[in-house]
């Protein structure tokens, strides 16, 4: 299957790190489609990626948040589209700092354990069954650290969100151990920013926008979790010729 035949779903494709692997894709020659709830996103997603790959960019304003939600979104961009052959999941938010648990309230656990678990499972659960049976379709998680550590003081609740979407991942490499379609995880141990934002030791969404790209199109593993804990990360464990 060419490249220019496949078209990737990626979610939260309008946010900074899905932005930069959105450009790559495209820029690779993939069709790229996005789904976002906020219309001024997915504009400003047109115009960061470059123009002669506007055409390969499909755009569909929904919520993937919820079971109602993502059907329609899945419904409308099989409408545009007609098939998906890889999806990205970038879902959640990179930072919360809202301050210890017990000045939390319920409401805050339940908004951090949407946006991290949630949304990613009712994603899943409706669009996987779209590439599970292929082995040339792939379905690649990208998660963060933060479940394994507390960031600092006053970020417990992003632990418990994003240790929960560690876990589910673990979850689904072992409940579908034999899926021909290839399961990938991308866990980022260090901030990515856009390259005007840049700190040193963090990740441009640029460079790891290629590397994500270069994995969905190479194929060649699968139920592999790749962890990036800074930029050398991205050569020496993801664009591994051996991978």
């Amino acid at each position: 299957m060419s490249k220019s035949d496949r078209v990737v779903l990626v979610l939260g494709g309008a946010g900074t790190v899905g932005s930069g692997i959105v450009k790559a894709l495209l820029d690779k020659g993939f069709k790229v489609a996005v789904i976002s709830r906020d219309s001024n996103r997915l504009e400003r997603l047109t115009s960061f990626i470059s123009a002669n790959t506007k055409d390969s960019l499909i755009t569909i304003v929904g919520d993937v948040g919820s079971e109602v939600g993502v059907e329609q979104a899945k419904q409308d961009l099989l409408k545009k589209v007609g098939k998906i052959t890889d999806v990205i999941s970038s879902l959640g938010f990179s930072w919360w700092q809202g301050g210890p648990p017990h000045t939390q309230t319920l409401k805050d656990l339940h908004w951090v354990m949407e946006s991290l678990l949630f949304s990613t499972f009712v994603s899943w659960k409706a669009f996987f069954p779209l590439v599970r049976d292929d082995s040339k379709c792939t379905y690649t998680f990208i998660t963060g650290g933060a479940g394994e550590k507390l960031l600092m003081h006053g970020t417990g609740f992003l632990t418990v969100g994003a240790a929960s979407a560690l876990a589910f991942c673990q979850v689904l490499r072992e409940e579908y151990p034999e899926s021909p379609c290839k399961l990938y995880q991308m866990k980022i141990d260090t901030g990515v920013a856009t390259t005007e934002r840049m700190t040193p030791g963090y990740l441009n969404h640029l460079d790891l926008g290629d590397a994500v790209a270069k994995l969905v199109e190479q194929q060649n593993a699968s139920h592999v979790v790749f962890t990036i804990r800074c930029p050398a990360d991205l050569k020496s464990v993801v664009l591994d010729e051996n991978i």
